[in-house]
């Protein structure tokens, strides 16, 4: 699992590789929590290309409701029927304006009914923690059954459920019956040598001495009392920055010229700056 996730540029260490296989081999969703850019949607992204499936992402917030992530009528075209018989009485073709037709399946359905029809996507249910407790109520009972009923319509049932990937950035605790039904890992920040190999993979147009220096000032800032430490994503996006300004090593004036790049709060730019630029950048 490691070699096929890194053929697809994601490097992961061998407790992230084991849950994934767990999660697939078992039918199991696999529960990521995490600091923010760390990695956690990537990993269904590189499952969706790995296993050719279809991605299907639910970006949660919140306020998002059952009919937002589940199903919704198509209200304009129902109407746009209704006048279509009202115009043309019965010799008007257009169907059951309560039928699937005029339904919009959203990712949750749509996940459902691929599945339910043989083609197994992956269901990414993104920062589940930005929704409501209420939502995540009802995502308990469909990760149990994979069913869902339109009352109108039918049931619709996956035998084989879709890979689901459920993350977290852990703002608030989600609830331990959800988690029980999930392979759960927790994505932490690399360690140098794991930085270095995602720098050399997702950045290749980064030198080697570029890459080795940025992910020694990313574990030295990582230890500073920051309100909102840098992720992976930052230290990819400070690798491009610093390539597009032509530079082949971090300097302490390369730094202080992109470092809002990597951080996005003024007091951590601030702390970092009293702390000295010289000694992140080593």
């Amino acid at each position: 699992m490691q070699e096929a996730l890194r053929s697809e540029r994601y490097v992961a260490d061998r407790s992230l590789a084991v849950a994934i296989h767990l999660a697939l081999q078992m039918g199991r969703p696999l529960f990521l929590e995490g600091e923010a850019g760390v990695g956690k949607t990537e990993v269904a992204k590189v499952l969706a290309s790995l296993l050719d499936a279809e991605l299907i992402r639910l970006q949660c917030y919140e306020g998002l409701d059952v009919s937002h992530a589940l199903y919704e009528w198509d209200y304009a075209r129902q109407m746009l029927a209704i006048r279509l018989l009202e115009a043309g009485g019965e010799h008007a073709e257009v169907g059951d304006i309560m039928s699937r037709d005029y339904l919009i399946a959203r990712p949750l359905l749509r996940a459902v009914e691929e599945a339910a029809a043989g083609r197994r996507p992956v269901l990414l249910i993104d920062e589940l923690d930005r929704a409501d407790e209420e939502f995540e109520a009802y995502l308990l009972e469909l990760l149990s059954d994979f069913q869902v009923t339109v009352p109108e319509v039918d049931t619709v049932r996956a035998e084989v459920p879709p890979v689901v990937v459920v993350t977290s950035n852990r703002t608030r605790e989600i609830h331990d019956a959800l988690k029980r039904r999930c392979i759960y890992h927790w994505i932490d920040y690399p360690d140098f040598e794991r930085e270095v190999e995602i720098l050399r993979q997702k950045a290749p147009n980064a030198s080697a001495d570029l890459a080795g220096q940025l992910a020694a000032a990313m574990q030295r800032l990582r230890r500073l009392d920051l309100f909102k430490p840098p992720g992976v994503a930052e230290t990819l996006d400070w690798a491009s920055a610093l390539v597009l300004l032509g530079q082949e090593r971090l300097t302490t004036g390369a730094a202080k010229d992109t470092l809002g790049v990597v951080l996005k709060y003024q007091e951590d730019i601030e702390r970092v700056e009293h702390h000295g630029l010289e000694r992140v950048v080593g």
